[in-house]
């Protein structure tokens, strides 16, 4: 009885150790590559600084040592987790707001980044530019991160402040929008409202929500 007790023992073994030595290798040889992540295209607009160089820059791991004012446009690709974000990011300088539509077709999705610590005249210009923003034809339908940078200075407004400012209840009705702070002394909630940008650019398809 003994030896028969001791030779299923053995049988159980050597049959885990062949049902582990299987899932081993399944896991090796047909796991295959991750699926790629989805990839969104994008528009990152807003005055001269505003911080949209420094804030895109930071997210891309670089230095955002000496930036400089973007002048015509540039492009990054911006890696998150489950998307990568390919930003189009346009100078904000009087002499090329006017041409900012020449450079929308394409997005799916738009970044309009504000000083939330400037001046009275340059808070209206902003104001006036992301209002023809979400009116523009071909970005009236996208889903908008408005984001309220710069909150770290002490003369920055609230974001209660600017959503009556900029009548964004009134104006976006009925858009996918998000409305949020951002410092370059907080990436990670910067990281965080991208990734809720992200979650609007998957749901384009659904009902329009603002947060």
């Amino acid at each position: 009885m003994d030896y028969l007790t001791m030779s299923e023992c053995i049988q159980i073994s050597c049959a885990v150790c062949r049902i582990g030595i299987y899932t081993c290798f399944r896991a090796l040889c047909c796991k295959g590559p991750p699926p790629p992540r989805p990839e969104y295209d994008v528009v990152c607009i807003g005055l001269t600084g505003a911080g949209k160089s420094s804030l895109l820059s930071q997210l891309c791991s670089e230095s955002a040592d000496n930036i400089v004012p973007t002048t015509g446009f540039s492009i990054k690709a911006v890696p998150f987790q489950n998307a990568i974000l390919n930003v189009k990011e346009l100078g904000g300088a009087q002499n090329i707001r006017k041409y900012w539509s020449r450079y929308y077709q394409g997005s799916q999705g738009v970044i309009f980044v504000l000083d939330s610590a400037s001046s009275e005249d340059d808070l209206e210009t902003s104001r006036n530019e992301l209002h023809s923003a979400l009116q523009h034809p071909q970005l009236c339908t996208l889903p908008f991160l408005i984001l309220g940078n710069h909150q770290d200075k002490p003369a920055a407004r609230s974001i209660q402040e600017i959503k009556k400012y900029f009548e964004l209840e009134p104006l976006a009705r009925g858009k996918r929008w998000i409305l949020q702070p951002s410092s370059m002394d907080d990436m990670e909630s910067v990281k965080e409202s991208f990734m809720m940008f992200i979650q609007l650019l998957e749901e384009k398809d659904l009902e329009p929500i603002q947060m």
